[in-house]
């Protein structure tokens, strides 16, 4: 289940390992500008504060056809916030404001969370990584959330955080309740596309208080699978990269 491969501290007690999907992107730094690898370091921050290692996973073709070989030597996985999905991915023509989509990596990120909701192994999907999950289970989206709800809340500032807060209701004794910790709870949001047909085995557990858009979804029967469209690694003070912690900490023992 992966505890061949997690790291031991020094004072011999096991870190889980939370393997997280890596965006690729274009990017410039000294006098290099090149495809590159590159997730924002607040992922990582989190995950090393809540007592696991961070373990990124860059796309792999090979992985894609066989996503046991990585998720044997991993406790947990997230899937980040990033760029556009494909809209091919789930059957649908682009929308001119989709864009950016990397199918390469799109390819490999839904192999890896079908396989991890297979073998009910801690999933936390943030953003992006939701709608990676409601896609891989069959779902579709809607690309350009300012044309349905007639509001621009969702992402007030191109590129920040800054103004981002709004309240997500969740529902009592959910997972996303639970993780959480409340079930009136203030995120950080940066999005404009969201989730329209519900993948198949999914539930809503969580809703944008300012339009009742789905903000979490989860897995029924599984121990922890959640989808937030939120960014917790963004807060601080958020619980839930924490619970996602918990939960492969337990794979561990």
């Amino acid at each position: 289940m992966g505890q061949q491969y997690t790291c031991i501290t020094l004072h011999g007690v096991a870190r889980p390992v939370i393997g997280i999907c890596t965006p690729l992107e274009r990017a410039r730094w000294g006098a290099w500008d090149l495809d590159a690898f590159l997730l924002p370091r607040s992922y990582a921050d989190a995950v090393n504060r809540a007592g696991a290692m961070a373990l990124l996973l860059a796309p792999d073709p090979a992985l894609v056809e066989d996503p046991d070989e990585v998720l044997d030597r991993i406790d947990g996985l997230m899937l980040a916030g990033g760029a556009d999905i494909d809209p091919a991915m789930y059957g649908a023509a682009p929308h001119p404001a989709t864009i950016g989509s990397v199918p390469e990596r799109d390819a490999f990120e839904v192999a890896l969370v079908r396989r991890a909701l297979q073998r009910d192994m801690p999933v936390l999907g943030i953003c992006r990584g939701m709608q990676v999950m409601n896609v891989a289970c069959g779902g579709t989206l809607h690309q350009h959330l300012p044309e349905l709800l007639g509001h621009e809340e969702h992402r007030r500032v191109l590129g920040s955080f800054v103004g981002a807060d709004h309240d997500v209701r969740l529902a009592p004794e959910s997972l996303a309740a639970r993780a959480a910790g409340e079930e009136l709870h203030a995120t950080k949001s940066h999005h404009h596309q969201g989730i329209d047909r519900l993948g198949d085995g999914l539930v809503v557990t969580g809703w944008a208080l300012i339009d009742e858009l789905p903000e979490a979804i989860e897995v029924p029967g599984n121990h922890f699978a959640l989808g937030v469209q939120w960014h917790p690694e963004a807060d601080e003070t958020s619980r839930l990269i924490g619970a996602l912690v918990e939960h492969a900490a337990a794979r561990v023992r």
